[in-house]
C-alpha cells in the first residue's frame, strides 16, 4: 500500500528525516510514536503528500501503486483528494458550516454530484452515531462529536489510506478510547489503512505495528 525508500527531509541545515525506509500493508493500522522533535509529524505530512521530501539518491514514495514523486501539483492534489483522508488533533472543521456541510466538502472538491455526496455524508454520520447532529455547527458539538465529524469527512471519498496526527490528543479519556475503537471498526468493516501519529501509548500498543522514531530515524518496527 505504502512504500518508502531513503526518505530525507532538510529544513535548511537541519536534517529532520534521515533516510527512512518503510512498507505499510493494505489494511494495517500503524502507530508512529516518539519524543517531540523525532520527526513523526514531518514523516506523516510527507506520506500524506502535504509536504515534499528533500531530493536524494534513490528516494521513492509510492501509495497504492502510484509514484507520488512523479506527480505534478494538480495531479497530486487530485490524488490526495480521492485517495487519502486526514484527521487532525483540532478537527479543522469550518465553524460556519454544519456537520453535514463539513463532511461534504472533499466530495464537492472532487466534483462529485451534490445529491450523491450529501447522501453519502448522511450515511456516514448516521454510521458514526451522529444522525441527530447533522444540522449542528461545530460549536454545538462536543469534542468527541467534532472528531467523529472529522472522521466522516476523511471517509467521504472512500480513501485507501487515512492519516491521523494526534487524533485523540484533544479528547477526554472516554472519547479517546471510543475514537480508537472506531478506527479498528472501520478497518474491519471498510478495509481502510491507518497511519497514526500518537502519544497515546495504550492505543499505540493496540495497533498492528508501532513504529518508534528517534532523531529522524525509525529505530523500531
Amino acid at each position: 500500500m505504502i512504500r518508502v525508500t531513503n526518505l530525507h527531509k532538510h529544513y535548511g541545515e537541519l536534517e529532520v528525516l534521515k533516510g527512512i525506509n518503510l512498507h505499510i500493508q493494505k489494511g494495517e493500522i500503524v502507530a508512529i510514536v516518539g519524543a517531540s522533535g523525532a520527526g513523526k509529524t514531518t514523516l506523516l505530512q510527507i506520506l500524506g503528500t502535504l509536504d515534499h521530501p528533500t531530493p536524494s539518491t534513490n528516494t521513492a514514495l509510492t501509495i497504492n501503486g502510484t509514484n507520488i514523486l512523479e506527480l505534478k501539483d494538480s495531479a497530486l492534489s487530485k490524488f490526495r483528494n480521492l485517495n487519502l483522508g486526514f484527521i487532525f488533533q483540532f478537527h479543522q472543521l469550518l465553524p460556519e458550516f454544519t456537520a453535514l456541510e463539513n463532511v461534504c466538502i472533499p466530495g464537492f472538491i472532487a466534483n462529485r454530484p451534490k445529491d450523491e455526496v450529501e447522501a453519502e455524508a448522511i450515511k456516514l454520520l448516521e454510521y458514526l452515531g451522529l444522525g441527530h447532529r447533522i444540522g449542528h455547527k461545530p460549536n454545538e458539538l462536543s469534542g468527541g462529536e467534532q472528531q467523529r465529524v472529522a472522521v466522516a469527512r476523511a471517509l467521504i471519498n472512500k480513501p485507501a489510506v487515512i492519516f491521523a496526527d494526534e487524533p485523540s490528543g484533544n479528547l477526554d479519556t472516554a472519547s479517546a478510547e471510543n475514537l480508537h475503537q472506531l478506527f479498528f471498526k472501520l478497518r474491519e468493516e471498510l478495509g481502510h489503512t491507518f497511519v497514526i501519529v500518537t502519544h497515546n501509548e495504550t492505543f499505540a500498543n493496540m495497533a498492528d505495528r508501532k513504529l518508534v522514531m528517534k532523531d529522524g530515524n525509525i529505530v523500531s518496527l
